[in-house]
């Protein structure tokens, strides 16, 4: 069982500010961090660090973020492809943070923009029934929805993330066997939800909820120290799919126990890569039963 990510990887800065910017303000900030980031490379990284057989399928540039970015991801043992650069510019993103941990961020996609279906689908030659194609939303809907149909062509198991978010996005459903969505993502999609398979509605400080074959299961968040709540959804996802891939079994709720946990020791931290469970960590919290 493999998993194929397809998504953006950035450079992450990171900039401590009073308050967020509103139209036609300047204000002052420090720079207080730089860090690999991205919702598809975050989501990847963290299912590598799992012990899940990950590929990134991304876009990185042929400037020197590019060449850093290349290099990070070979140092966690995740598989990049291409592994060259394939546009000019890396992707970046610009993430303003405040005291109490809240965020806003900004960022690129020019070079996430470059996958087109066809140059996607020459990464998935080896891809089995049964394999993993994983998409967030930043990519255009056009294409997100052409890829979870090649995906589902070869037999693979489709998740979703549509985050950043657009309406045109459902129709995608008809493809999607597991959805992960916030509650912003849920109300603007809703009632276009998907009709079969499994949806996880993240509920931040309230936990996370699981439906079902009209069912419904929810489990409580993980009391933590926030510090910077940038890829605590990332981290969410992906611990959430690995405890359920490692056990052999559809999302349930030991899986959103597992994910809240993770995700608790994400927002105690600073940043994207640097703030996410180890391999020790995320190996202990799998152990939990």
């Amino acid at each position: 069982m493999h998993i194929y990510v397809c998504g953006n990887i950035t450079v992450d800065e990171f900039w401590q500010v009073d308050h967020f910017p509103s139209e036609g303000e300047s204000a002052l900030g420090n720079k207080v961090h730089s860090d690999v980031g991205g919702k598809g490379s975050n989501q990847a990284m963290v299912l590598s660090r799992c012990g899940i057989a990950t590929t990134l399928i991304t876009a990185t540039g042929a400037d020197s973020q590019g060449e850093w970015l290349r290099q990070r991801a070979s140092d966690e043992r995740l598989t990049l492809l291409p592994s060259a650069a394939t546009v000019t510019f890396s992707d970046n993103s610009v993430i303003f943070t405040t005291a109490d941990g809240n965020n806003a961020i900004m960022t690129s996609n020019a070079a996430a923009n470059s996958l087109t279906p066809e140059s996607v689908s020459a990464h998935l030659t080896a891809a089995q029934p049964g394999d993993i194609f994983l998409q967030q939303g930043n990519l255009s809907p056009q294409t997100t929805l052409a890829l979870f149909q090649q995906a589902k062509s070869r037999g693979m198991t489709t998740i979703f993330n549509p985050s950043p978010v657009n309406p045109d996005f459902a129709h995608c459903w008809p493809w999607v066997d597991i959805a992960v969505v916030n509650q912003g993502e849920a109300a603007l999609l809703l009632p276009m939800l998907p009709p079969h398979g499994s949806l996880i509605t993240t509920l931040g400080a309230a936990g996370a909820q699981l439906q079902r074959d009209q069912q419904s299961w929810q489990v409580a968040a993980v009391k933590a120290e926030v510090i910077d709540t940038t890829g605590a959804g990332d981290t969410f996802l992906a611990v959430m799919l690995a405890s359920s891939l490692l056990r052999q079994t559809l999302p349930d709720a030991l899986a959103l126990r597992h994910a809240t946990a993770a995700a608790a020791i994400t927002v105690s931290r600073r940043g994207t890569w640097g703030a996410f469970p180890t391999r020790s960590e995320l190996q202990t919290i799998l152990a939990r039963r």
